[in-house]
């Protein structure tokens, strides 16, 4: 049984939305993007917001148009130097600047950076499954709001792309989209951290759609990441909303992408950790 909405409107509960849109949710270039549309009618009506977004599809198809083998291990890409270029090609420059053009044509006005910029997420190299060397993947460790506070109280939507730099700059990596977003919502104390994608709920069972959970505790949250009932791309969202409610965030959501999605997210259509 799916929750009954619970919550008033959008906008009386949420004024700091920190938004992760998936690159498996996404439309294709070109076509028309309900999600953007429904985030910039929000953000006309006073709603200070955040982007953080994806682009596994598009880094994958630019690997295998190179080919390079694409490689996960628990939901994070193997990242080499190679691969790490690529990543950084197609997440800060194509992918970001095409959803600042979307959102400016929306009439919102929106600012592309990644977390290397300022820099707003420092990070350490991440570890995989009994320390699997995962190359240029980075754990957040600190978040900088500077800039993108600087951005937001100057009337600017934060468009974010999900890189990051170790201490000192030196090195870039990798950083797991759900995961940024996640460290960006809890140090942003946000009323709502809502993760798209491309199913409308977290399954118990993953090959079965009527297993659908409508909430979790952060603690049982964290419990179904780590077990064996949960897929491979769902256990960094799950784990990034287990953490942003732990660290600062109100809530967490996860939910389809698809008209009114972020509306009827906070509404309760989702799994919802709180």
């Amino acid at each position: 049984m799916h929750m009954v909405n619970e919550y008033a409107s959008p906008s009386a509960i949420c004024r700091m939305l920190v938004l992760k849109y998936g690159g498996n949710a996404m439309p294709a270039a070109g076509q028309p993007d309900p999600v953007l549309a429904e985030l910039a009618q929000l953000w006309k009506g006073g709603m200070r917001a955040v982007l953080v977004h994806g682009g596994g599809p598009e880094i994958d198809a630019e690997l295998a148009q190179r080919g390079i083998p694409t490689r996960r291990l628990e939901g994070l890409r193997v990242t080499d130097a190679t691969t790490l270029g690529v990543t950084e090609a197609v997440l800060c420059g194509t992918l970001n600047k095409r959803l600042v053009r979307a959102c400016v044509a929306l009439g919102v006005s929106a600012v592309g950076i990644s977390g290397q910029d300022g820099p707003v997420l420092l990070a350490q190299r991440e570890r995989g499954p009994n320390g699997a060397d995962l190359g240029y993947v980075g754990r957040v460790e600190t978040v900088d709001l500077r800039l993108i506070e600087t951005l937001l109280n100057a009337g600017f939507l934060p468009v974010v792309a999900p890189l990051a730099v170790e201490p000192g700059g030196l090195q870039a990596y990798n950083v797991n989209a759900d995961l940024a977003a996640g460290a960006i919502a809890a140090a942003l104390a946000a009323d709502a951290f809502v993760a798209l994608t491309n199913v409308p709920r977290v399954l118990g069972d993953a090959t079965d759609p009527d297993s659908a959970i409508d909430r979790f505790t952060p603690r049982d949250a964290l419990r179904f990441a780590r077990g064996p009932a949960c897929g491979e791309k769902m256990k960094p969202k799950l784990l990034a909303a287990s953490s942003a409610v732990e660290h600062g965030a109100k809530a967490a959501y996860i939910a389809g992408a698809k008209p009114r999605a972020i509306a009827a997210a906070l509404e309760g259509d989702a799994t919802v950790i709180a």
